[in-house]
């Protein structure tokens, strides 16, 4: 059994937004058969509700209370010097301190880092051990993607930290005994802007929990008047509403492509669905649109959807929303560029769509071949369970990992 020090952006449970499906079954799979370490944030207090669930799995746990609006005035510093803001925003004495302790006590034969920006509190160490990176996607070319999406200052300011983070990642890279991304999509982007990690670098998938997301004849429909013929259409987004690229998303929903399926099912109603739904995106809710904040199970959403959308134009990489869906054998109209990421046979498991107009065909096709959309969403549901099991990607990891022994 080794011991591990794994460090994560933030606290890997309950797993529902992306990152934290990703970092959770991550965490699961290390203490299989490793003693972790596990040193992470909150930085929601409704998560405080699970710190006792994260230690029943990794006893030995350091959480740090993050408080977002003090993150991101400390983060301002970092203009006055060549440093990304989000190594400011996630820095903290007190982790830093506890690592530092973990690493004079224990014997840690290697380090685990969730998100680049985790790597700070081990890089340039003495005696530092082996460092695995999960870098998921290229963070670095998000924000210098959200740049060109919004006017100056704004635009400078992520144009700058994409620049900067950039640069970090490839010191994080160039250190680490290997680097993983999510697709090799994102790991052939990396090695674009990173020519002198070639060799390094691979893919580990997403994966989807396939016995937990799974059709269920006892999930009720959470859509009104369910046996009502004037009920609802129900076209379903779910994801965590707090998240750019999803607000981008339902925003471009409502506006662009809601109105025209609408002329034609005017029973169609959106539901966004998801936590933390800014003002921007509570105020898209009116007739046809129904924003839901946080639901207690979003698995009634996804099963009782006629469609299930993802026109994520900002995301990058495997959704989890969009491979959960899938599991739930729904039918999912999706960002060709996150079709592109899942292994899928475009067309028969997961529609892909560019456009508004694309996305305003695919939805109407579907709802008026209830049959055809029915066998997109079982075909679908089969590919996930034959190419999205979590414990075949992230073994993927162990090979870099020391031997776990007997303990």
């Amino acid at each position: 059994m080794a011991n591990l020090l794994y460090l994560v952006h933030r606290i890997p449970y309950p797993p529902n937004k992306g990152d934290k499906v990703r970092s959770y079954h991550l965490l699961k799979h290390l203490c299989a058969n490793h003693r972790v370490f596990l040193g992470t944030f909150i930085d929601d207090p409704a998560d405080e509700a699970y710190v006792d669930t994260v230690r029943a799995i990794c006893p030995d746990l350091f959480i740090a209370r993050l408080n977002p609006l003090t993150g991101k005035v400390r983060s301002l510093k970092a203009l006055f010097t060549q440093r990304a803001q989000s190594l400011d925003y996630y820095r903290d004495a007190s982790l830093q301190a506890w690592v530092d302790q973990v690493m004079r006590q224990h014997a840690i034969d290697a380090t685990v880092i969730f998100s680049s920006v985790m790597a700070q509190y081990v890089m340039d160490k003495p005696h530092t051990p082996p460092m695995l990176v999960d870098f998921v996607d290229v963070d670095s070319a998000k924000w210098t993607q959200y740049a060109s999406n919004h006017r100056w200052p704004m635009s400078w300011l992520y144009a700058r930290e994409g620049r900067e983070l950039l640069r970090f990642e490839r010191l994080v890279a160039a250190a680490a005994k290997r680097s993983f991304f999510v697709t090799d999509n994102e790991t052939a982007l990396f090695l674009k802007h990173a020519p002198e990690c070639e060799g390094q670098v691979e893919a580990v998938s997403n994966g989807v929990d396939s016995d937990f997301f799974a059709p269920q004849a006892a999930y009720p429909s959470p859509f009104a008047n369910a046996d009502d013929a004037a009920n609802p259409i129900p076209l379903v987004f779910t994801g965590a509403m707090d998240y750019w690229p999803n607000i981008d998303a339902v925003t471009w929903c409502v506006q662009e492509m809601l109105p025209a399926l609408r002329r034609h099912w005017p029973n169609l109603t959106f539901y966004i669905v998801g936590r933390s739904p800014p003002a921007a995106v509570q105020a898209l809710a009116g007739d046809g649109v129904v924003v839901s904040g946080t639901v207690p199970d979003v698995r009634p959403y996804l099963q009782h959807a006629a469609v299930v959308v993802a026109p994520l134009r900002l995301a990058r990489g495997i959704q989890n929303k969009i491979l959960e869906a899938m599991a739930m054998a729904r039918p999912v109209v999706a960002a060709r560029s996150c079709v592109e990421a899942i292994e899928a046979d475009s067309g028969a498991e997961l529609i892909p769509a560019d456009s508004a107009a694309d996305f305003v065909r695919e939805v109407d096709h579907l709802l008026r071949n209830p049959t055809q959309a029915h066998a997109i969403g079982t075909a679908g549901r089969a590919r996930v369970l034959q190419a999205y099991s979590w414990s075949a990607h992230l073994s993927k990891i162990d090979r870099h990992l020391p031997a776990a022994m007997p303990s």
